[in-house]
């Protein structure tokens, strides 16, 4: 999914326009910011502003309640463990690495995960924020890969096995289908039991939440958005959270939060 100009075919669309949105919210640095993430948020805006007229929901609100609501789960972890480690995975142009690392110092060890040209264009931006240290670097790693280099596994393996270790994902399952999305949980688990204490936190969309004209409108938009079908592979809260037990998780919850549009997974070892 190559954006003119943008330099490399493994950065979405998505990537570039969610690094605007919060960037233009307080959240993030400019150097996570791109002109190709305003282009696309100027664009999507007119179809975003006739659905929140008609009641419907909205792109950007919808982006920010699940980033917010993800970061107060880490934001708990930390208050409760003292001290963690984390890896978001398809981190993209995240600023939650920066920010947390920011804010909580040696009491957080971040690391950015993601495909290797997005890795690549992570590192530099953080190497120009002076972000980059030894509690906040930049891996390469393919979510799916069971095992060996660019593994979750392998990352998981260079961390302090003493220390509590948090899992994120943020707008990756909808992509994938609901075979590789049951396996990342697996992975996921297993790599958390090493630690101890281990948490698993993601947004999720469910098939109850997506009913009614301006919800599927919505839907169709961001579909259209992102190039592809918004997956949902569950359908309801329940039966994901009986995937995740199934998976490893010993402790599952699917709550809904700001948005009627999104879900956060909460789930530990």
């Amino acid at each position: 999914m190559r954006l003119p100009g943008s330099g490399s075919e493994a950065i979405s669309p998505t990537a570039h326009y969610t690094g605007y949105v919060w960037a233009r919210n307080g959240l993030s640095h400019p150097e996570l910011a791109s002109w190709q993430g305003r282009v696309l948020f100027e664009s999507v805006r007119p179809s975003m502003l006739v659905l929140g007229t008609l009641g419907g929901p909205s792109l950007e609100p919808y982006l920010l309640a699940r980033h917010r609501a993800i970061d107060e789960l880490l934001e708990r972890e930390i208050e409760e463990h003292g001290r963690v480690q984390a890896i978001e995975v398809a981190c993209g142009l995240s600023p939650r690495g920066w920010r947390f690392t920011q804010r909580y110092g040696d009491s957080i060890t971040y690391v950015e995960a993601d495909l290797p040209d997005m890795a690549k264009r992570k590192r530099e931006a953080l190497a120009r924020m002076s972000s980059l240290s030894e509690h906040h670097r930049v891996e390469e790693v393919d979510a799916l890969r069971e095992g060996g280099p660019g593994s979750l596994a392998a990352i998981a393996e260079q961390l302090d096995a003493n220390v509590p270790l948090v899992i994120l994902t943020e707008g990756l399952l909808s992509y994938l289908d609901r075979d590789d999305v049951l396996a990342i949980w697996r992975r996921f688990a297993d790599a958390l039991m090493g630690f101890p204490s281990g948490r698993y936190l993601s947004d999720l969309h469910v098939s109850e939440d997506a009913s009614g004209p301006h919800v599927e409108a919505f839907r169709a938009i961001l579909s259209l958005f992102v190039r592809g079908p918004v997956r949902m592979h569950f359908e309801d809260a329940a039966e994901a959270e009986d995937e995740l037990r199934k998976a490893g998780f010993a402790e599952a919850a699917v709550r809904r939060v700001e948005s009627p549009y999104v879900r956060i997974v909460d789930a530990a070892v």
